[in-house]
Order: structure tokens, then sequence, then C-alpha cells
């Protein structure tokens, strides 16, 4: 995968008080899944915050995320407006420029994002807990096929890509290979800070 950083903000000291959720993981884990059945069990808690990314793709069923051409998201990227920014499969990505305010006001903020930009994030920001949703290869052919966006690059290159515990720098990782509701359930527990096994 070809993925750069670029940070946006403050050098002069970490972001915070509030915690930084960085999901990761392949292609076909069921980030979105998990995410969207989290952001719905803490919908009623206003300091949790799932900010929709940018990105350079239409929405979909599979995302709901704020669509940009190339050069809309360029001319974005110069001007600021995002807290962090990388390239991966072909299209841009980006979380916005406000989740800086959610967590200086002492939100907790919960984002897919490459796993490339960790390192940047760990640095910017002063609480963060990097989740790695995985599944097994069958689980993940199985889910990108179903899936098959025109727009993603090859399903056999994707799939030789995958995220383990030293890549993704993760702190937690769930092996969503059973019932999402109870995979969702593990995730709410981290986003909440109560641990994550039953």
């Amino acid at each position: 995968m070809s993925a750069s950083a670029t940070m946006a903000g403050e050098r002069t000291g970490a972001i915070g008080p509030g915690r930084l959720v960085l999901v990761v993981g392949p292609s076909g884990a069921g980030k979105d899944t998990l995410l969207r059945l989290a952001q719905a069990a803490c919908a009623d808690d206003h300091d949790i915050v799932f900010p929709r990314r940018i990105v350079t793709r239409e929405s979909s069923a599979d995302e709901d995320n704020v669509a940009l051409g190339p050069d809309e998201f360029r001319r974005a990227c110069e001007h600021g407006d995002f807290a962090v920014h990388w390239d991966a499969h072909g299209h841009s990505y980006a979380l916005p420029l406000d989740i800086n305010d959610d967590i200086r006001a002492g939100r907790t903020v919960v984002a897919n994002v490459s796993r490339t930009v960790i390192g940047a994030l760990r640095q910017a920001y002063a609480d963060i807990v990097v989740v790695a949703i995985t599944a097994p290869p069958d689980v993940l052919a199985a889910r990108l096929a179903a899936r098959a966006r025109q727009s993603d690059s090859n399903i056999a290159e994707r799939l030789a890509r995958s995220v383990d515990d030293r890549s993704a720098q993760a702190d937690v990782t769930i092996l969503n290979a059973g019932g999402a509701d109870y995979h969702a359930r593990q995730l709410v527990r981290v986003i909440r800070n109560e641990g994550w096994h039953d």
C-alpha cells in the first residue's frame, strides 16, 4: 500500500486531554460494520464522536464518507482543513480538523485510519488507543468479493496485505470472525475505556 501522512496543527505539545481511538485493519475485516454498530451503541453519549472521513471516493452503503474530488481534496489539504491525511488504495483520505476541538474538550474521537499514520498521530495526540480489527484470510476474501467496489485495487493484492499487532502498533486486537454484534460490543468497551473482554 502506498500511504503517507501529513499532520496539521500544533507541534509544541500533544493535543489532549480527550482520547483518540484509531481503528485499523485489512480490507474486508469489517471495520466499517463494527464502527457503525459501535456508533449506534454510543449515540446517546455526546462525549464520543465518530467523525466522517473525507475520501476521494463516493459515499456508499459500506462507508458514509464525505466525498471530494482529487482537486477539491488537494485544495482543502493546502488550506489546512485536515487533522491528518493519507493516500492508500488509489484514493486520498483525511480526518477533519475539528476533531482537535473535540479532543481538547475532553471527548473521545473514534476513527478508521491507515496504520501508516499511527506513528505521526501518537506524536500529535496525548491519549491514543489503537484497535486492530482483522479476520481469517478466507473471511477477508469472501467479504471483499461481496463488496467488489470497482474503484478498489485488485482483491488479490489487497489480501496479500495484512495487519498484525506489530505493524499496526495495536493496543487491542479484535478477531472479527464471529457475530458482528459481539465484536461491536468489544469495540464499544474499548471506546468507553472499560476493557474489551466479556
